[in-house]
C-alpha cells in the first residue's frame, strides 16, 4: 500500500527549546523542506505542526534532534500522526498554557555573543555602549526568570515596555532578536548608574568605617575623579557626557572599591595590580587568606597572566563562562594580596555587556569577587545591596533591570581535559542531568550545610541548584529556601518525597524534619556524595566507592569522612575507614588543626615534633588533659575517620597551618607545598579490608603509620616539600590498596571517587593512576562539584533508587 502523498505530523520537543531561538530555527526548517504549519510554545516546550511529504517530515525530525540552535538542549522529540489540513505557509503562534505540570526548560544564563559584542563596540549602531544588548543566543535566562511559560511577562523585563524598533525585531521571525524575551535597546531599556556610596543614605563617611577599614573615598573624597552620581542612557554614535561605566573605570584607577551589578547578583572589584586597593577589599569583605578571582579583557591577557591549554580556552570562552583555576606565570605583576602564596589564579571573562564596556575602558585586570561579606549569600537586590555593600565599596555600578534569582559565578579546574567542577552555578543552572532512575513523585534533595546546593528531581531529570553556600546564618537559609520555591515554581512541581542529610543538627535536616505530609529519605553523606558520582555518568553501580572529605555524619554516630564504600546508588556497604582518632573540641579542631595533630600524635603513639607545642602554648597541655579524659571515658569527644582532618593534622605538623581562616585551608597549603619531584612514598603495611569476611566489620586502614613517618622525617629535618609530597603518595596508596583488594573480594571492576579531600589535585591524580595501574575503572566528577555541592544530586538519585 503506497504511502499518502502528504501527511500532517504533530512534534513535540522537549528539553531547553525556550529562550534559545528554537521556533525561528523551526520556522527556517520548515522552509527548507517545503513544509506548511505552525510552531508555539507551551508550558511542555515547543509543539510542531508540520504537513507536507513524508520525507521532509523525517528530515525535520533529523534535524530538530541533530543541529538544534547553539543554546538548545533537546532531551526528546516526539511524533504523531494527524489528519492532513491544507493550506500554505508555516507561521509562529503565540504561547499557549495547558492544563498538564509544566515540562518545559529554562535556558542558563548566557555570555554575550559575537554578535552582539559587534553591536556593542560599533559607534554606527543604535545599540552602541548599551549596556544591556542581548539576542535569542545570549544573554540573562534563568536569573530574570519569575515563572513559565518562558515569554516577557514572565521575566523581570515585564516592566520595560519595547519601543517600536525592538518590537519589530521581536516579532520577525528572520532576525536575530526573534522572541528574545529580554530584548531592548537604549530608547526602552533599562538604564545603568553609577552611585557614590557616600551618597546612600545611612551609609557612613567621614572616614568612620564600621569594618575598622579606611575607605577611600571617605578619606581623601576630594581627590577621586567622580562626582557622585552618573546616570544615562547609551546609543547612537557620538560621545556620552555621562557615562556611568566610564566613571567606574575612573573610580578603579583612583584605587576604589566598586561594586558591579552582574546578571546573577553584584561582584566587589578592584583593580588588580593596586595593592591598597586589593588589601581594602580583602579587609573590608572579611576574607584572610582566599584567593580572589580575576576577571582580563580577553584571552590574550589571561595568558599573559597563566598557562593556558587549549580546553582550558575553551572554557573561558564559552557561552558559560565560568572562572577557570589555571597554572600561575611567575611574575604576573598582580597585587600580592589577590592570591596569597597560591600557585594557581582563578580567571573569567567578561560575560556581559556591563563587564565587557568596563574591562575595554579599563584595559587591565580587576579582582571580581562575589558581593558579600563572607559567609553570607551574594547580594541581588538592589535595597540589599545598598544596605550591605555600601559599607565596603566606595560606589555601586548599578541598574534597574530587577535579578529574581541569584546565582554566583561557576568555577572549574581542568583535569585530563575535561571540566573538574569546583562550583556549579551561573551558566549551568537549571540545565537538568538525566539520572537512570526515575522518581513518580518530585523529590527535593535538601543538599549538605557547607557549599550547599540543593536538588528537584522531575522524573528522570534532576535540577540542581545554583549555589548557596554554607547554611550558617539567616540570610542563607532565607535565600535557600527562597530558591526552593522558585525552582519548584518554575518546575510547577510539589516535592513529594524530601531527602536529607542524616546529621541531626544541620539547617537542612532540621527543616525536613519539620515537612508535613511529604515522605522523608535520610541519606548517608558519603553515601550521597558516591550516588551523586553515578548519577552523572548515567551508572548505578555496585562499584567501589572512596569518599574522602572533611566530616559527615555515619550510621554509628561517629563522623565519618576517609571511607571505602561497596556501593551502589540505592545502597552501601562501609568496607574499610581510616582509623577513627578523637576531635579534641569538636568543631574547634576543625578550626584549629593543631588539636588534631595533637590526637593523631597520640594515637600513633610518638611525640610531637620540635616547635608545635611552643607554637600553640599553653593550650597544648589543655588538650592533652582533654584527650587523656577521652580515653578515661570521663570526657567524650567526637571520634572521626576523616581524611580532610588527616591533612590538618599532617599540615600542623609540617608547620604549614595551625589555624585556619576558611574551610580545607591547611590541606591546600599542604598541597601547595608539595615537591612533585618527589615519587617516593610513605609505605604502610596494612591488611586489605578483603582479608576479613563483611560480618567482621569495615577494617581499620592504618594511618597512623603514616603520621609515625612524617614525625620522623621531621626530627631527622627532611624538608617540608619532601615530606608533604611522601605524605600525598603515601595516602593514595593506602586507600587505592583498600580498594583493589576490595573490587577482588567484591567481584568489581570500577571505582569511584567522591568527596571535598578530591579538590587536591594531587591526591586526585597520584590515587587515579594508582587504581588505573591496579585494572580499575575509575569515575570521576564532570558535571557537579566532588565537594559539598554535589551532595544533593546523591540525595536524589538514592531517593529514586529505593523508591
Amino acid at each position: 500500500m503506497r504511502a499518502p502523498a502528504v501527511q500532517r505530523w504533530s512534534v513535540r520537543v522537549t528539553g531547553i527549546v525556550q529562550g534559545v531561538g528554537f521556533r525561528p530555527f523551526v520556522h527556517r526548517l520548515a522552509a527548507e523542506f517545503g513544509l506548511s504549519g505552525s510552531v508555539g510554545n507551551d508550558e511542555r516546550g515547543v509543539l510542531i505542526e508540520a504537513e507536507g511529504p513524508p520525507g521532509a517530515l523525517v528530515g525535520l525530525v533529523r534535524a530538530l534532534r541533530e543541529r538544534p540552535p547553539p543554546l538548545a538542549a533537546v532531551s526528546g522529540v516526539e511524533t504523531a500522526v494527524m489528519a492532513p489540513r491544507g493550506g500554505s505557509g508555516f507561521t509562529i503562534v503565540p504561547s499557549t498554557g495547558v492544563a498538564a505540570p509544566a515540562a518545559t526548560l529554562v535556558s542558563p544564563d548566557t555570555a554575550t555573543c559575537d554578535d552582539c559584542l559587534a553591536e556593542l563596540f560599533d559607534p554606527a549602531d543604535r545599540r552602541y555602549r548599551h549596556p544591556f544588548v542581548n539576542c535569542t543566543n545570549c544573554g540573562p535566562r534563568f536569573t530574570i526568570v519569575t515563572g513559565v511559560p518562558y515569554d516577557r511577562a514572565m521575566t523581570t523585563m515585564a516592566g520595560f515596555a519595547m519601543c517600536a524598533a525592538c518590537a519589530a525585531e521581536y516579532h520577525d521571525p528572520a532576525d536575530r532578536r526573534f522572541h528574545a524575551q529580554p530584548v531592548c535597546c537604549p530608547d526602552c531599556g533599562p538604564t545603568l548608574r553609577f552611585v557614590d556610596a557616600a551618597s546612600l543614605p545611612g551609609v557612613p563617611v567621614a572616614g568612620h568605617d564600621p569594618f575598622g577599614v579606611a575607605r577611600g573615598p571617605a578619606t581623601h573624597r576630594a581627590g577621586l575623579p567622580w562626582t557622585g552620581i552618573a546616570d544615562g542612557r547609551y546609543g547612537g554614535a557620538g560621545d556620552v557626557p555621562d557615562d556611568p561605566v566610564a566613571a567606574a573605570a575612573d573610580a578603579l584607577r583612583a584605587g576604589a572599591v566598586v561594586a558591579v551589578k552582574g546578571v546573577g547578583g553584584y561582584h566587589l572589584a578592584a583593580r588588580a595590580r593596586d595593592g591598597a586597593a586589593v588589601a581594602a577589599l580583602r579587609a573590608r569583605k572579611h576574607r584572610e587568606d582566599r584567593s580572589f578571582a580575576v576577571m582580563v579583557p580577553d584571552l590574550a591577557r589571561a595568558r599573559e597572566l597563566c598557562r593556558v591549554d587549549e580546553v582550558e580556552a575553551a572554557q573561558l570562552t564559552s557561552h558559560r563562562a565560568p572562572i577557570v583555576l589555571l597554572a600561575r606565570r611567575p611574575g604576573d605583576g598582580l597585587a600580592p594580596a589577590v592570591a596569597p602564596g597560591d600557585t594557581h589564579l582563578g580567571l573569567m571573562l567578561p560575560y556581559t555587556p556591563v563587564h565587557h564596556l568596563l574591562l575595554h575602558d579599563l584595559a587591565e585586570p580587576i579582582v571580581l569577587t562575589s558581593g558579600n561579606v563572607s559567609d553570607e549569600p551574594i547580594a541581588h537586590r538592589d535595597d540589599d545591596a545598598a544596605t550591605r555593600l555600601a559599607p565596603i565599596a566606595d560606589a555601586l555600578l548599578t541598574h534597574d533591570r530587577p535579578i529574581r534569582t541569584r546565582a554566583d559565578d561557576s568555577v572549574l579546574r581542568v583535569v585530563r581535559g575535561r571540566p573538574y567542577p569546583v562550583r556549579r552555578s551561573r551558566g549551568w543552572v537549571p540545565e537538568p542531568i538525566v539520572l537512570c532512575a526515575a522518581s513518580a513523585v518530585p523529590v527535593l534533595g535538601c543538599g549538605a550545610e557547607l557549599k550547599n546546593t540543593f536538588c528537584v528531581l522531575r522524573g528522570a531529570e534532576a535540577f540542581v541548584s545554583h549555589h548557596i553556600g554554607d547554611l550558617a546564618n539567616a540570610e542563607t537559609m532565607a535565600a535557600w529556601t527562597d530558591g526552593i520555591a522558585q525552582l519548584c515554581r518554575i518546575l510547577d512541581v510539589e516535592p513529594g518525597v524530601v531527602a536529607h542529610d542524616l546529621h541531626p543538627d544541620h539547617l537542612s535536616t532540621r527543616w525536613a524534619l519539620d515537612r508535613d505530609g511529604v515522605e522523608l529519605v535520610g541519606v548517608q553523606h558519603h553515601h550521597a556524595h558516591l550516588a551523586g558520582c553515578l548519577a552523572e555518568h548515567g551508572e548505578a553501580g555496585p562499584v567501589i566507592g572512596i569518599a574522602c572529605d572533611g566530616t559527615g555524619y555515619g550510621t554509628d554516630g561517629t563522623l565519618w569522612g576517609g571511607e571505602v564504600f561497596d556501593v551502589s546508588v540505592a545502597g552501601f556497604t562501609r568496607v574499610a575507614h581510616l582509623e577513627p582518632v578523637p576531635l579534641p573540641g569538636g568543631e574547634t579542631a576543625i578550626r584549629e588543626p593543631w588539636r588534631t595533630a595533637a590526637s593523631w600524635l597520640r594515637t600513633a603513639g610518638v611525640a610531637p615534633p620540635p616547635g608545635l607545642p611552643d607554637r600553640v602554648g599553653p593550650m597544648w597541655n589543655d588538650v592533652q588533659r582533654l584527650l587523656a579524659a577521652h580515653e578515661a571515658g570521663r570526657m567524650r569527644q567526637p571520634v572521626t575517620s576523616s581524611a580532610g582532618r588527616l591533612f590538618d593534622a599532617v599540615s600542623a605538623l609540617c608547620g604549614v597551618r595551625d589555624r585556619v581562616t576558611y574551610e580545607g585551608q591547611a590541606a591546600i597549603e599542604l598541597e601547595r607545598v608539595a615537591d612533585l619531584s618527589v615519587r617516593d612514598c610513605y609505605r604502610v603495611g596494612e591488611p586489605g579490608p578483603g582479608s576479613r569476611p563483611p560480618a567482621e566489620g569495615p577494617a581499620r586502614l592504618a594511618a597512623g603509620e603514616l603520621i609515625r613517618a612524617v614525625v620522623a622525617d621531621l626530627v631527622a629535618d627532611v624538608p617540608v616539600p619532601v615530606v608533604a609530597a611522601r605524605f600525598h603518595h603515601g595516602l593514595a596508596g593506602l586507600l587505592a590498596d583498600a580498594a583493589v583488594v576490595a573490587a577482588r573480594a567484591y567481584g568489581r571492576d570500577t571505582v569511584a571517587l567522591s568527596g571535598g579531600a578530591f579538590a587536591n589535585q594531587l591526591l586526585l591524580e597520584l590515587l587515579r593512576s594508582r587504581l588505573e595501574a591496579g585494572g580499575l575503572r575509575v569515575l570521576v566528577h564532570s558535571r557537579v562539584p566532588c565537594n559539598d555541592g554535589g551532595i544533593s544530586l546523591g540525595q536524589v538519585a538514592v531517593a529514586a533508587a529505593r523508591a
